[in-house]
């Protein structure tokens, strides 16, 4: 499953490169990163960077506006193939006591009645 999120993040981010008409190359210049490891990152052969600085600059770069959806989408592609669960659910406290009821569901174990009901709420009102 991991490869499998390297090479999507891989493939999204190699797609908003060539939308944008930059070579390899010329994306490495204008964010100062080394051409082998950007194309290590695009065939899903390494994890993006964790800095959520470099993230941005490279949304930047690539033409996606900072706070939109698509903006959302890479950084959150960024996480899931960093295999690391983003900040904004790390800082809701309610979000992080539900998530064990969620690990076990996605396990095929049953979560019990209370984390049904404390998940659903939770869903409800946010």
């Amino acid at each position: 499953m991991r490869n499998a999120n390297l090479k999507k993040f891989g493939e999204f981010l190699k797609e908003l490169r060539t939308k944008q008409n930059l070579s390899l190359r010329d994306i490495c210049k204008k964010v100062n990163y080394d051409p082998s490891n950007w194309s290590k990152i695009e065939r899903g052969l390494t994890r993006p960077p964790d800095d959520k600085q470099t993230l941005s600059q490279w949304a930047g770069v690539l033409g996606i506006k900072s706070g939109g959806e698509e903006y959302y989408n890479f950084i959150d592609l960024a996480n899931i193939a960093q295999g690391v669960i983003p900040d904004y659910i790390m800082r809701g406290a309610d979000l992080v006591k539900a998530l064990p009821a969620f690990f076990r569901t996605v396990r095929n174990e049953k979560p019990t009645k209370k984390e049904i009901d404390d998940l659903v709420n939770l869903i409800k009102n946010n």
